[in-house]
């Protein structure tokens, strides 16, 4: 069986994106190759020129989780970028934004963060995902 993990990240909030980048970075230090579709919300957080603002939280987080999660924070534990960046030191790490999602934004890849390595379609997520584990966020 194919050992890559593929994430479909759809989410673009905080929490979710250090959802992604934490499962991400378990797999690579494992050595299983790692896929990330970014689509809608989660291709947004991606803009070069937003990456590092706040892109607050799931509603379900509440104000409880925002405290916990702004404790963390102070306490020093890594950003979702910075988890992703380590990911990426770690094994094979691929961030692909999604083509029809890059058009519905009318973004280029130049107006993206270099975390992301290129530009696909659904199909070659498919292709490339394999016969791998497909996580959706």
């Amino acid at each position: 069986m194919d050992e890559t993990i593929s994430i479909v990240l759809f989410s673009g909030t905080d929490d979710k994106l250090m959802s992604a980048a934490t499962l991400a970075a378990g797999a690579a230090a494992l050595g299983k190759p790692v896929k990330i579709f970014l689509q809608y919300w989660g291709l947004n957080a991606f803009r070069a020129a937003g990456i590092d603002t706040d892109h607050g939280l799931a509603p379900e987080a509440g104000e409880v989780g925002k405290a916990a999660v702004d404790a963390a924070a102070r306490a020093g534990m890594a950003t979702w970028m910075q988890t992703l960046r380590m990911a990426k030191e770690l094994g094979e790490v691929d961030i692909q934004a999604c083509s029809a999602s890059m058009d519905i934004f009318k973004l280029k890849q130049s107006d993206l963060d270099p975390l992301v390595d290129g530009v696909e379609g659904v199909a070659a997520f498919y292709i490339n995902a394999g016969e791998g584990q497909i996580v959706f966020i």
